[in-house]
Order: C-alpha cells, then sequence, then structure tokens
C-alpha cells in the first residue's frame, strides 16, 4: 500500500484536489457515525502532514500500509484512540504525541468523545532516506534509526503533553495559505531534529491498555450514557463487569480523558444543554431526565460546567 492509507478509507466520500500539483487534497469520509475531513499536504518527498478533523466515532481502511512507515500524530483536540497488533490500546488526549509504525496498527482510528481534531505527519522512511531534507544531510540524522529508537519490538512512543510538543504544532494549526509550503517544510524539519534528540527512556509514557479491558469499559461507558436518571457506584460496575476497580477507573480515564464521576457530570449537563434548546420542557424535568432530582443541584453543576444559569442559557440560545 501507499504511504496514504486515507485513500482505502471505507467511507472515502470524496476527494478534492486543491491545486494541480497534487501537493494538498482534500478526502471526506462518511464514517457509520459521523463525518470527517483529512486535508493532506504533499511537504517532502515520503512526508506527509494531514490535519484530521472528525466529528465520529470512528473511522476505518481496508489495506494495510508498506513497511517501514512511521506516524506521528498530535491530538488538538478531543481523543484519539489506536490499537496495536499485539492488543495493546493506546490514548492521545490533548497535546499529546505518538508515534507508530502502521505497519503495526490495526486499520483504524478511533475517537471516543466523538470528536477529534489533530495533525499527523506520516513519513516512508525510506523514501527519505533516499530523497532528505536538506536538515538531515547537515545533521546526520539517521531517519531509518527513528523506527528502531521509537518503536523497537513494536511498541509505540507517547509522550505527554509538554511545551516542547506544543511549539513544534500549535503553530501549524493557524498557517496562512500563502506561506503553507515553506513553512510546512520548516515545521517538519524542526519535527524531525526534535525527535533525533529525543531519549525515549527518560520521557513518562502514556499507559497502554489491553483489548478486553478496553472493551469492557465501553460497554461500561455505553451503560452509563444510556441510563442518565439512574446513578452506578463504580462498585457495582466493577462486580457486573468482573473489572477490578482500580483497572476500571484507570482504564476509563485513559480512555475517555477524565475520572467516571467528572465525565459523567459533564456528559449529564452537555445533554441537558441539549435538551434546553431543543426540546420546550422545563428545567425541572430536564434536570430529572439527566439524573437530578433536586433543581437546585442541577442548576449548580450546570454553572459550573456551562458557567451561566439554565434559565439564562436556554433565554439565549432559544430556537437553536
Amino acid at each position: 500500500m501507499s504511504t496514504n492509507p486515507v485513500k482505502n478509507s471505507k467511507g472515502l466520500s470524496a476527494v478534492i484536489p486543491k491545486d494541480n500539483d497534487g501537493y494538498c487534497t482534500v478526502y471526506k469520509m462518511d464514517c457509520t457515525d459521523g463525518l470527517g475531513l483529512m486535508t493532506i499536504y504533499e511537504v517532502y518527498p515520503g512526508i506527509q502532514v494531514i490535519y484530521n478533523d472528525f466529528e465520529a466515532a470512528s473511522c476505518e481502511w481496508d489495506a494495510q500500509p508498506g513497511k517501514n512507515i512511521l506516524e506521528i500524530n498530535h491530538c488538538r483536540e478531543g481523543r484519539e484512540g489506536s490499537r496495536l497488533l499485539s492488543g495493546s490500546c493506546l490514548y492521545l488526549g490533548e497535546g499529546d504525541m505518538s508515534i507508530h509504525a502502521m505497519d503495526n496498527c490495526s486499520p483504524e482510528m478511533t475517537f471516543p468523545l466523538n470528536h477529534y481534531r489533530g495533525i499527523s505527519v506520516v513519513i516512508n522512511l525510506n523514501t527519505v532516506a533516499e530523497n532528505p531534507p536538506e536538515i538531515l544531510c547537515e545533521s546526520g540524522i539517521d531517519i531509518l534509526g527513528f523506527k528502531e529508537k521509537f518503536c523497537a519490538d513494536g511498541n509505540c512512543f507517547i509522550m505527554r503533553a509538554k511545551n516542547e510538543i506544543e511549539h513544534i504544532f500549535s503553530e501549524l494549526y493557524s498557517v496562512p495559505d500563502f506561506l503553507q509550503k515553506s513553512y510546512f517544510k520548516l515545521k517538519v524539519q524542526e519535527l524531525l531534529l526534535f525527535l533525533s534528540v529525543i531519549d525515549v527512556s527518560q520521557e513518562k509514557q502514556r499507559e497502554q491498555y489491553t483489548a478486553p479491558q478496553v472493551e469492557i469499559v465501553k460497554e461500561i461507558h455505553q451503560k452509563l450514557v444510556s441510563n442518565l436518571q439512574e446513578r452506578f457506584t463504580i462498585e457495582q460496575l466493577s462486580k457486573e463487569y468482573l473489572i477490578n476497580t482500580a483497572t476500571l477507573k484507570n482504564t476509563f480515564k485513559g480512555i475517555y480523558g477524565k475520572p467516571i464521576g467528572n465525565y459523567m457530570k459533564e456528559y449529564r449537563i452537555r445533554q441537558a444543554a441539549v435538551l434546553l434548546r431543543q426540546t420546550q420542557a422545563t428545567i425541572a424535568e430536564i434536570a430529572n431526565q439527566v439524573g437530578y432530582e433536586n433543581q437546585s443541584k442541577f442548576a449548580t453543576a450546570f454553572r459550573d460546567i456551562m458557567m451561566i444559569s439554565p434559565a439564562e442559557y436556554r433565554k439565549q440560545n432559544v430556537g437553536e
């Protein structure tokens, strides 16, 4: 398969060239449960910068990529999950960066929050080694050694959010069109230099989770969001799904980004906000629908999350 897995995405619905030289192409995806856009820039031979923008739970493709292709992912908004062929699952939160060999990853990206915005840099190591950017020649960086450095023994490198990552990627989200070609080359070179000096052994990486753990926690998540009027304790869920309480709490936070209690509080309030905008139900009725018997507690929780009272929120968003 080519460096670009998007061409084989199951839900690919449109390919839109943005210029005549193949530098920029937009791929539209109709995912099974939402939509996605992937805008791909051919920055150097063998190096692509991809802007990912999804309002969906997942995106799949059919074929496996070739050998010696690395994918570097940076999460800007939402969360993104991948599964290695070993069965280990990894999740990126806002500001995190991962590096994995594409032939060691299942052909699917998942988005636990049904929303994801981020950047991928895909590097065909063989092609880059044959046609290296000038900075690689000057610095003596061994691009072929990146795979062993970051992905030895089928592993994946996950770096927690830090200032150095933010510096490299944050500016890529607001590049004027007329500067893109030159600026992308500059930022890719900066990224390669940054990766060349990382001491993998000194980095505290994100935890990975087993596929069975992830599937159980996803089932628990579905139970929670499908029964907002009920309040389940962690002990109840642990006993029902035969999962250790510590594993449940740790894996849930790893997938969804927050402890169960905090996540469900925000989820309830976000659902309440939808009901306030789209229905004529009273505030008391909406509070009950999302699991608050006490309207005062609901109003306090709503203000904590939305920074405004339910009544004022409805007044400002009526008719949406």
